[in-house]
């Protein structure tokens, strides 16, 4: 699967503003010669937009086929100037946001496109980058990017609408102008893994025992047993070098990392993602250099039998009635994700139930061909399943739990999509009325060039 680097870098980040080192601006023929060239065209505060920030901004229109004309440079400058008046106020307020909520957002993102291209490797091998290198590249950019989002979140705290406004909203839409509701499904699963057997973790803890003592006997070196051997494959071609800060990494990980001293190797440690062992490499404060080898137990071709087995008796007896799809989900699926709302499948990208058809299987390849035959309130037969998030193979079912067809927005069937159009609009008005009040708070400069763009507000 091809996937564009700049949708990449949108779902990862987000972002307004793509970084300025993804993009080159060049300069007119010198003797034969290109030179690389950009300059601030505006400035917020401490905050600058570069013209390689608009120009990668203008890249990502064209590779999404967005037509573009002569203001929309200007639309894309004023939507950055936007994002950064509310960074801007966001220090000026003294908005803090923690590490920890920075880092989790980044594992949210990444989880979502590893998910979407097909696991971590894939990632790293499109972006050219380690993991540790693709979180650093982002990690301020994100910090800023939730400064932005708690400042609108708190300038539009108090909004509500009421049914009326919702009515009031609608009725004052032109009829030509209603939008088109494409198609969305909503889908159910339940999941369940191959059980891995004490004699299986026994095994994947030995053999990590086993290389740790080679390499503390001098036998073998750390580095190239990481290489070999780590199913970490992004750190593997560093020698399982990981290069990380207080927070970045999962507790057990981190607490290892900083037991030890400079050269000294762990004990076998677990966590989510499997077993490590771990060698200090460099401490600074928070900040820390390590190299490490991951290994998880290999699931059994019985397991997977098993699993298979117990699912095939999950179908049955949903075919012959004996047990509601309620039921199921709570005596056989293994899904803690979905296990407690009947196995509903949130969109990872919106957090509704809902699913877009034209995008479904950017998400998981596997849906729309599971679903794509299904009637409302059928279900699939049991078929292999991978967790790219969790590196687990499992077997699920998927049921199509609701199917809208596509048709012009209403009241009747789609009032919480109006809903949510009413509530922005509110939303909006007000923020236009603190932009206009906060302009006059903030250092501002634009570049001449810019100076007759038809900006919404007057910067």
């Amino acid at each position: 699967m091809k996937l564009n680097l700049s949708i990449l870098l949108i779902a990862i980040t987000n972002l307004w503003v793509v970084p300025s080192t993804h993009a080159q601006i060049i300069g007119g023929d010198l003797g034969g010669k290109t030179k690389t060239v950009d300059r601030i065209l505006a400035q917020i505060g401490n905050n600058i937009i570069l013209l390689s920030d608009v120009e990668n901004q203008r890249i990502q229109a064209l590779s999404q086929n967005t037509e573009l004309n002569k203001d929309s440079e200007c639309f894309m400058l004023e939507e950055m100037l936007y994002q950064n008046l509310l960074v801007n106020q966001a220090k000026l307020d003294s908005i803090e946001i923690s590490d920890g909520q920075v880092n989790a957002e980044m594992e949210n993102r990444l989880r979502t496109i590893e998910t979407q291209i097909g696991g971590k490797q894939k990632l790293e091998e499109f972006y050219g980058k380690t993991y540790t290198q693709i979180k650093d590249e982002f990690r301020e950019i994100i910090r800023d990017r939730l400064l932005a989002q708690e400042m609108e979140r708190q300038i539009t705290a108090e909004v509500l609408v009421t049914p009326r406004d919702v009515k009031r909203f609608y009725n004052d839409i032109p009829k030509d102008s209603l939008p088109y509701i494409n198609e969305h499904i909503a889908i159910q699963q339940i999941l369940i893994y191959p059980k891995i057997t004490q004699k299986e973790k026994t095994e994947a803890i030995e053999k990590m025992r086993e290389w740790r003592r080679d390499v503390i006997s001098g036998e073998r070196s750390f580095e190239a047993l990481a290489t070999i051997h780590s199913k970490d494959l992004g750190s593997a071609r560093q020698g399982g070098k990981i290069s990380a800060s207080r927070g970045m990494m999962v507790r057990p990980f981190e607490a290892a990392a900083f037991s030890l001293e400079v050269g000294e190797i762990s004990d076998v440690v677990e966590t989510q993602y499997g077993y490590h062992i771990i060698q200090l490499v460099e401490r600074k404060g928070d900040d820390y250099t390590v190299r490490h080898i991951l290994t998880y137990p290999e699931v059994s071709r019985q397991s997977l039998m098993d699993a298979a087995a117990l699912m095939d008796e999950c179908y049955e007896r949903l075919k012959k009635g004996e047990i509601t799809w309620e039921q199921a989900v709570k005596a056989y699926s293994e899904d803690e994700e979905t296990k407690q709302n009947s196995g509903n499948v949130a969109n990872p990208y919106t957090g509704e139930q809902y699913w877009d058809v034209q995008y479904i299987n950017e998400i998981d390849p596997q849906i729309f061909g599971l679903t794509n035959s299904l009637k409302v309130g059928q279900f699939s037969q049991p078929s292999l399943y991978e967790d790219m998030r969790n590196r687990k193979e499992g077997v699920r079912i998927v049921r199509l739990a609701d199917r809208t067809k596509p048709h012009v927005a209403n009241l009747s069937d789609d009032y919480s999509f109006i809903q949510r159009a009413a509530e922005n609009k509110k939303k909006e008005d007000l923020i236009a009325n603190w932009v206009n009040d906060n302009l006059r708070n903030a250092y501002i400069r634009i570049d001449e060039n810019y100076k007759e763009c038809p900006f919404r507000y007057d910067w």
